[in-house]
């Protein structure tokens, strides 16, 4: 029994020589606070017995001025009330008043100047009971409160109707026009008013639009119909249920061809753009209107591009279980060629087949990608992108705008709070998508999203870190701006799910808890708890000290090898390690012996519970030469110097 002694005397005197550390075991490994679990969300992450959440059909009808540039329309909502509370008032969102001078949006984008005078309501009715009145509504900046002379009941349900018409901005960011050769595209979104969502958490949901933080809708179906000249084309989100009337014989033909190949097929071709528009201009008085007519169910919005100056083509997309769906591009003939929007299509089909097979089904019928002056913005089912991007750029852009159909238009989170949960997310499944696409060509992502320098993305996160004035990933979206709203709300959140997957739990229980996240919140609103109990619920992971040092504070990472003593004659050596900063990991090493072979150890991050220093003992009678710590550079470690150590 007293041959032990030397190794604890070993040890204890080797603690001695161990360095200064901020690493404090206590504050960081501490229970996690989360919220009190409920009957409508369970401890497990999924949604509660008793989980609910209230559904809004709209039904709206649109003509396009494209002399005015003005939009005039009349929509019905049917708001039905599954909440238990009886609501003696409802929300609505108006984001159209963001570009009215002195707005919240135009004080906080430091005094743009009014662009347009916003939403011109003509009226608002309630519906209720068979009895139609007068709406009693006050308008708030980007919101307007409909106030009821009666509570609407639970479980039942009422009918706004509302007229109105708004000037479509110049450049509104996602809602603009511009003239291309062929005339004006028109990319319109966030055009009608849409009703605030109602839950379990907050209540209303009435954060006002400034700008960056972004959307929070109720899901239900759309029907919704647009009328414009006869030249322009409309795409949309849903599915055109007048396509007969909508295309010619030659176009609907093509199509048809279209829903059957793999490879892109013109529906409408740049010669077939230029001439048309080019005869629609010579004989201007023979313009008369048509109306196209969209559909689309399970949705939280819809958007839609409008130009006489589309060329089109379409691919089929292929997704599990035998499904299909169409892959679809709009743009004018100046974004054409084969390092630009010809490859459009096959960039938005291989992205929607990837996330599907990878992580859940496409839902819709169509995706449309549309260039225009948006730059990048993601709707259900279509895509307002810019005209300009080419190759590596427009795929990027592309995979990550369609990657929005998981996060948040199925998955729906509140991105106006919580802008990490889409950004981010959709951030991650980039990563991976973009080593999967066409062998490689355009891995791996790194771009204004991830690593934006090109480097390795554990190294280029650690400025971000240590910058004092930096936000924190769970701070309110809108917080999160200018310099730092690429590397907080996409870089940062996506890379500690990249480290989750690589480090912390590896490939197969992450995804199949990641999966599970998808399953549960499908068309439903999580919240960030519900994130945090579903990947340790499903990993069997408990992951407090993960989300505490990564999204709760910008801590910093060092750990370090002290030094390295052999006792070959013993049959072991002592590696010794220092946890220098506050934030800890499991850590792989990679310990080189005398022989030239070479033994991988993964360390659990339980070796930090009880302080700074760790001493990791090898059984070997081969002297070791070499040790390195996180030898693959998969941990934000602030000084690499510090991890190798050679004898």
């Amino acid at each position: 029994m007293a041959k032990p002694l030397p190794i604890i005397v070993l040890l204890f005197l080797s603690t001695q020589s161990f360095s200064q550390s901020g690493f404090d075991a206590r504050k960081l490994f501490a229970p996690f606070p989360k919220s009190t679990v409920t009957p409508y969300r369970s401890s497990d992450g999924a949604p509660g017995p008793s989980y609910w959440q209230n559904k809004v059909n709209y039904t709206i009808k649109a003509a396009l001025d494209t002399v005015k540039n003005t939009l005039t329309a009349s929509e019905e909502i049917q708001y039905i009330n599954n909440s238990p509370d009886a609501l003696s008032d409802l929300w609505l969102q108006m984001d159209q008043n963001m570009y009215k001078d002195k707005s919240r949006s135009d004080y906080a984008s430091g005094h743009r100047g009014g662009m347009t005078s916003g939403y011109q309501l003509k009226s608002v009715t309630v519906v209720y009971a068979g009895q139609s009145k007068k709406a009693d509504y006050v308008i708030s900046d980007t919101r307007m409160q409909v106030r009821l002379k009666h509570p609407l009941p639970s479980k039942k349900e009422l009918v706004l109707k509302i007229s109105y018409e708004y000037e479509v901005p110049v450049f509104g960011g996602r809602n603009d026009y511009y003239e291309s050769k062929n005339g004006k595209v028109f990319e319109i979104a966030q055009w009608f008013p849409r009703m605030c969502v109602y839950d379990d958490l907050n209540g209303w949901n009435t954060l006002p639009f400034i700008g960056t933080g972004e959307f929070y809708c109720e899901y239900g179906n759309y029907d919704y119909s647009v009328t414009v000249p006869e030249n322009m084309i409309v795409v949309g989100s849903g599915e055109l249920v007048n396509e007969k009337e909508m295309y010619s014989a030659k176009q609907l033909e093509r199509l048809q061809k279209a829903r059957n190949s793999d490879k892109t097929i013109f529906i409408r071709t740049a010669g077939e753009a230029t001439d048309e528009t080019t005869s629609w201009r010579e004989h201007p008085m023979k313009m008369a209107l048509k109306t196209w007519h969209y559909k689309i169910e399970n949705s939280r919005d819809v958007a839609f591009g409008a130009s006489a100056a589309y060329v089109l083509d379409a691919a089929r997309i292929n997704l599990p279980g035998g499904k299909k769906a169409l892959a679809m591009s709009a743009y004018p003939i100046e974004c054409a060629g084969p390092n630009g929007w010809a490859r459009s299509t096959e960039y938005l089909k291989a992205s929607i087949e990837y996330f599907s097979e990878k992580w859940f089904p496409y839902p819709y019928p169509v995706a449309i990608n549309e260039a225009g002056h948006a730059g990048g913005m993601e709707y259900p089912a279509i895509l307002f992108d810019g005209m300009n991007a080419k190759g590596k750029g427009l795929y990027g852009l592309i995979a990550h705008e369609i990657g929005h159909t998981w996060f948040p238009m199925i998955v729906g989170s509140n991105e106006r709070r919580h802008a990490w949960m889409d950004e981010g997310f959709n951030t991650f499944i980039d990563v991976y998508a973009a080593d999967n696409f066409n062998h490689g060509e355009f891995a791996p992502k790194r771009d204004g999203e991830y690593a934006p320098h090109g480097g390795n993305p554990a190294d280029e996160i650690n400025p971000w870190l240590k910058d004092s004035a930096a936000p924190l990933i769970m701070e309110r979206a809108d917080m999160i701006t200018g310099k730092y709203r690429h590397p907080f709300s996409y870089f940062k959140p996506a890379l500690g799910l990249v480290i989750l997957r690589e480090v912390v739990l590896g490939h197969d229980r992450f995804d199949y808890a990641f999966k599970k996240y998808i399953q549960f919140w499908a068309y439903k609103h999580p919240s960030p708890d519900d994130f945090f109990r579903t990947m340790e619920s499903q990993a069997g992971e408990d992951l407090s000290y993960f989300w505490r040092q990564w999204f709760l504070h910008n801590w910093l990472f060092d750990v370090a090898i002290e030094n390295v003593e052999g006792h070959e004659k013993d049959g072991y050596s002592v590696i010794r390690m220092t946890n220098k900063e506050k934030s800890a990991f499991p850590v792989d090493v990679d310990v080189a012996f005398s022989d030239g072979s070479i033994q991988s150890f993964h360390i659990p991050v339980e070796v930090w519970f009880t302080g700074a220093n760790y001493s990791m003992r090898v059984k070997s009678s081969l002297s070791i030469s070499s040790v390195s710590l996180d030898p693959k550079h998969q941990l934000p470690d602030v000084d690499r110097s510090n991890n190798e150590w050679k004898k």
